[in-house]
């Protein structure tokens, strides 16, 4: 190859190779991160093992170390839903009792118990708040709890007033699912929503993975529970299947509304959905690892993720969707059909390993084992 030869091939590749690169952040902790959300202005929160609860208010330039909330020493935080900089829902998983839910509202100083899992073999897997009812007042937010099947039946749990209170969710498609699926606690991304009133939740497990959409109708955040209405759609999905390891992880969609309209309405939404997972007993195998839906059917992606992944989520600004796992990171620029690897810049002085040992996503931050914070280079993406 010649060197003008060579000169053009990188040229056409650099913006491949440039997309999603990780700047590395000071986390000053230890802990396996399995929480991570970007509440915007600044403001990001991330959980992990030992009871750790992280915090910034500068956009990653100094992560904060909260106080710990009380008996949480050996709780594994999975999960954290973040409201403003004050206000965070944080939710441990294990066995039973150790399955909690604490809350705090003044930026993490203290910390109240607001839910413990009242089922003896419960473990929950991820807890979701809507953007919609993250910006209404504190007592008024919707938001779902899921948990691993219970005497056969999926454990969800629903509350109307931020957290305080919840509430089992009873319905017999709940009944069938839990006898053949179970949700993955490894990212708190097993719920996603849209429209403030729909939220779709991922499952798998040894038969395979399925898809349920839970909406509401009418005034689905008042007390008032005559104005409640719940409809559930049961989707299969082509995922990794064949053991308890297996399935779909993590939902994410993304809503695009059709230029051409000056005023487009609800029904005009066009709806981009990926699921990821896989096999996490084998994080190298890509078979079954990503699937994305075409109207109202789920296909199994073409080019896969090169692995498995346990989080997804969507760049609206440069219409990209990214997901991350163990072995390293992938992109897809048209929803979810084709996968391409990234991997750490030399010339942006990435360290090698900055595309890799990921375990949550949240834009424009990423979080992995041993304190492993990272923020998505925007120099990288041109813009």
């Amino acid at each position: 190859m010649t060197n003008a030869s060579r000169t053009l091939l990188l040229t056409l590749l650099s913006p491949v190779l440039a997309h999603a690169q990780w700047q590395m952040q000071t986390s000053n902790s230890t802990a396996d991160l399995r929480g991570i959300h970007n509440v915007g202005g600044g403001v990001a929160w991330a959980s992990g093992t030992h009871g750790t609860v992280l915090r910034t208010e500068d956009g990653g330039y100094m992560w904060q170390s909260c106080s710990m909330p009380p008996g949480a020493e050996k709780l594994d935080f999975r999960g954290i839903q973040g409201f403003d900089a004050n206000t965070a829902i944080v939710m441990s998983s294990g066995k039973g009792d150790l399955s909690r839910l604490y809350k705090t509202t003044d930026g993490c100083h203290t910390w109240k118990l607001v839910f413990t899992n009242p089922d003896e073999d419960g473990f929950f897997d991820s807890v979701y708040f809507s953007k919609e009812q993250r910006s209404i007042s504190d007592h008024e937010g919707f938001g779902l709890l899921l948990g691993d099947p219970v005497a056969g039946q999926l454990v969800v749990f629903e509350t109307r007033d931020a957290g305080y209170t919840w509430s089992r969710v009873s319905d017999p498609l709940l009944k069938v699912v839990g006898k053949e699926f179970s949700a993955f606690a490894a990212s708190n991304s097993c719920i996603s929503g849209f429209g403030g009133a729909t939220f779709d939740i991922a499952l798998g497990g040894p038969a395979g993975s399925s898809l349920l959409r839970l909406s509401y109708k009418g005034h689905y955040w008042l007390n008032d529970h005559s104005e409640l209405g719940r409809t559930w759609q049961k989707e299969s999905v082509p995922m990794a299947k064949g053991a308890e390891s297996t399935g779909a992880f993590a939902v994410a969609q993304a809503i695009e509304f059709p230029a051409k309209k000056a005023a487009p309405g609800f029904e005009d939404l066009r709806l981009h959905e990926v699921i990821v997972g896989g096999d996490y007993l084998k994080p190298d195998q890509t078979t079954g690892t990503a699937a994305y839906r075409r109207r109202m059917t789920w296909l199994a992606t073409k080019a896969p993720p090169h692995g498995y992944r346990s989080s997804v989520t969507y760049r609206a600004q440069s219409k990209m969707w990214i997901t991350v796992g163990p072995n390293g990171t992938d992109i897809s620029t048209d929803d979810g059909k084709n996968w391409r690897a990234v991997h750490p810049s030399a010339a942006l002085h990435e360290p090698p390993d900055a595309d890799r040992n990921w375990n949550a996503i949240s834009l424009p931050y990423v979080v992995g084992p041993k304190g492993r914070i990272g923020r998505l280079d925007e120099a990288a993406l041109g813009l």
